[in-house]
């Protein structure tokens, strides 16, 4: 996502914020430093706004991306904040002449976390440095936590007065000093989240694990250096360590889990270089970067980097990777003349290219900017469980709160260990998770396919469609004509007049001409002059031996009985005979796929069904071909909708596929629509799937990866609500120790998260 940068509205933003180190803020508020990660739009009323992805550091849960939104939401200049907890991803839109963009990295800073430009390389650098820090903390808790196993195995397995009291005071100490790292580093994330989410007077997951660890802590203390007391004889800080461990355990891997359900769509937001060497007219190299670039600019591009934008190949032949961007898995050959695409790869050897488009006028950047919305966009099923989130973590503290009162009655010893068992067990974590975390990792397998997802609220409708309908030319068809008839009267030399129609139709550029030198076998050399070319009738010369030959309309042609119905091309001398006249039929090519695609999805139980704008008899005969019942030929765009609006009103669910500018309508009114990359950029603006590469077998593919997408997410809702419905009660009556609540916790998320990787395979 990029856009240039008037000196004008540079000067007018605001002054960055002073927390901000100057050299921090001045970086971030460099508009062509933030190429990469913003995109740059005119409002309605002429105002200039922009729209800025971010990587988030330390989110962990829905009460998170709650916390930044609501951070950024107050300040001035912000119009929208949104959050995807799963892919860790923010996008701000905003005026850049009430804010400068520091100002939104200082309130996410306030607020407890930090934000950088997603597509900035020390986003990325800073994100692996977390997992490290995250790495560390395991090690240092899981070290901890033998060694406090070790020391109090003893006290376990001995027997009454078996330990010497000093020496039982002595493994006691050992224990809470082996506990102290542990508290003082390895928890440390759970008490940041939980005064970030307080200090916004919001509960976050945090909250309640935070307040366990420290109660046990306080509690394990107590009892450490006063036994007996009114917390009993048993410390428990083995528990405590171990249910930290498994906590810190189960929240690096669900990192790593969530890190891989989005690698293809980071994978494509990073295909840009950071520089490339721009060429002088006398052939001088100079190292710009790719922000500094212009249209017109010669550039070259070494092998194995990334195009910086649309051009031409003017020097070189290479090879090109365009599968993250046209859903092509084979390399593909380019020669000088040829076009290139910004982000595609140069696999072959260094090139020279002539830049034609940059930043927002690239296909790179529309598909960036697809990506970065399935990033952070959160569908209704994940707004749904983040509005669970908070209540129920209000309903944990109570009941908490409840089990510490009714146990202080029953065992007062027992009772802050069973609050404690209580508050770390259940968590909505797994629930905010379950649905996030399969969708976008079923949209990073889509992504790696060639099919970009508008709408991850589509999954679900995809999944429950019934009746998949197809628009025809552009989209069961191919833009290319194919001769599909011949017409010869008896007694004609067929290949005579077959070799005399290649030949005139090579001498001209009309789409019916181009078809039929394509489609007939090389003809002999004719020697024809005096050629001429009508607009709209055909084209006409003289041949060797002084005869006047035309090719074109029959009526121009003069051949009177001409078939009708389809695109016709006649072949005649002025004042010929019946048997020197030869006409061709034309039918737009089916595509190789079609047949294939639309055989898998009947097999997947859809009904299928035809509406064309072309003639009645052109529809019936195509969808005959493919084994389509329900054909409605000449439908307006009106007609269209109302065939639409009909088969919704008898309650089937509706996917349309569609390319062209007239089918936007229909597209935007389905149930879920398609479109085909090479079509109308309307139509694919009102689609929720774009196929790169226009492949309609990807079509059923999808369907079935958002059938198997969905059965995950309802696993994953269906195993959350197990979970907290079992273990629950298991802690409320003291059955359930505070490691295995912990353990508990962090396996809960895990699972979720792992069942939800199976959607991206």
């Amino acid at each position: 996502m990029s856009g240039g940068a008037s000196a004008a509205g540079l000067d007018a933003r605001p002054a960055p914020p002073a927390a901000l180190a100057p050299g921090v803020a001045a970086a971030l508020d460099d508009e062509a430093a933030l190429a990469g990660s913003t995109r740059w739009r005119t409002r309605g009323d002429g105002g200039r706004e922009g729209e800025t992805l971010f990587a988030i550091e330390g989110i962990y849960c829905a009460a998170c991306a709650g916390i930044i939104e609501s951070a950024l939401r107050v300040v001035p200049g912000v119009a929208q904040a949104e959050v995807n907890a799963a892919s860790r991803r923010l996008q701000v839109r905003w005026d850049p002449q009430r804010t400068p963009l520091s100002a939104l990295v200082l309130a996410v800073q306030r607020a407890g976390y930090r934000a950088l430009p997603a597509q900035r390389e020390d986003a990325h650098s800073a994100l692996r440095k977390e997992a490290r820090t995250a790495l560390w903390r395991l090690f240092v808790a899981g070290f901890c936590m033998m060694q406090v196993m070790m020391l109090t195995l003893p006290v376990y397995v001995a027997a009454p007065g078996e330990i010497a009291p000093d020496l039982l005071a002595l493994l006691r100490w050992a224990t809470w000093m082996l506990t102290l790292p542990v508290m003082l580093f390895s928890a440390g994330p759970f008490f940041g989240g939980a005064w970030r989410a307080l200090r916004q007077r919001r509960i976050g997951m945090d909250v309640p694990v935070a307040i366990g660890i420290a109660a046990t802590f306080v509690a394990g203390t107590a009892v450490t250096f006063d036994p007996g007391g009114r917390f009993g004889a048993e410390p428990y800080l083995d528990s405590l360590t171990m249910f930290v461990t498994f906590l810190l355990a189960g929240r690096w891997l669900e990192l790593r889990a969530r890190a891989r359900s989005t690698e293809a769509l980071d994978a494509l937001l990073l295909r840009m270089p950071d520089s490339v060497e721009r060429l002088d007219a006398d052939g001088t190299a100079h190292t710009v970067a790719t922000a500094r670039l212009r249209v017109g600019d010669r550039i070259r591009v070494a092998a194995g980097q990334a195009f910086p934008g649309d051009g031409t190949l003017q020097e070189g032949r290479t090879q090109v990777d365009e599968a993250m961007l046209s859903g092509e898995s084979r390399p593909l050959e380019r020669a000088p003349g040829d076009a290139v695409i910004g982000g595609s790869l140069n696999l072959g050897a260094p090139v020279v290219v002539v830049l034609g488009a940059l930043g927002d006028g690239t296909r790179y950047a529309e598909i960036v900017d697809l990506v970065s919305r399935a990033l952070t966009e959160r569908p209704a099923m994940v707004r749904a469980t983040d509005r669970i989130a908070g209540p129920f973590l209000w309903t944990v503290l109570a009941l908490a709160a409840a089990a510490v009162a009714v146990w202080s009655v029953i065992d007062p010893p027992r009772a802050l260990w069973v609050g404690v068992a209580v508050l770390i067990v259940t968590c909505p974590c797994a629930l905010s998770l379950a649905a996030p975390a399969a969708l976008l990792s079923a949209a990073g397998a889509l992504a790696r396919r060639g099919v970009l997802v508008q709408r991850l609220d589509a999954f679900e409708a995809l999944a429950k469609s019934d009746v998949a309908c197809f628009d025809k030319t552009g989209t069961l068809t191919e833009d290319r004509l194919v001769p599909a008839d011949l017409h010869l009267a008896a007694g004609a030399d067929g290949d005579a007049l077959k070799s005399r129609a290649a030949s005139l139709a090579a001498l001209s550029r009309h789409p019916l001409s181009v078809a039929l030198a394509a489609a007939l076998p090389a003809a002999q050399q004719h020697a024809w002059r005096e050629v001429r070319e009508l607009a709209g009738q055909g084209i006409a010369a003289t041949d060797e031996s002084g005869r006047r030959w035309r090719l074109g309309s029959p009526g121009w042609v003069g051949v009177a009985s001409a078939p009708a119905g389809r695109p016709t091309v006649c072949l005649a001398p002025d004042g010929a005979a019946v048997h020197e006249q030869v006409c061709f039929e034309f039918d737009e090519a089916l595509r190789d796929d079609a047949p294939e695609a639309l055989a898998a999805l009947r097999a997947q139980g859809m009904a299928l069904r035809l509406l064309s704008g072309d003639a009645s008899a052109s529809a019936r005969a195509l969808a005959a071909k493919v084994g389509i019942a329900e054909v409605r030929g000449e439908a307006s765009p009106q007609d269209k909708l109302d065939a639409l609006a009909q088969w919704q009103r008898e309650g089937h669910r509706v996917l349309m596929v569609g390319d062209g500018l007239n089918d936007a309508p229909v597209l935007a009114r389905a149930d879920v629509s398609f479109a085909l990359s090479h079509g109308s950029a309307l139509a694919q603006q009102r689609s929720d799937f774009i196929v790169l590469g226009s492949r309609l077998a990807e079509i059923p593919a999808t369907r079935a990866r958002a059938v198997r997408t969905m059965q995950i997410v309802r696993k994953n809702l269906l195993w959350a609500a197990m979970y907290n419905a079992l273990c629950v009660p298991l802690a409320l009556v003291g059955w359930l120790p505070a490691w295995a609540a912990g353990a508990g916790m962090a396996g809960s998320s895990l699972v979720v998260v792992l069942n939800a990787l199976r959607a991206g395979r």
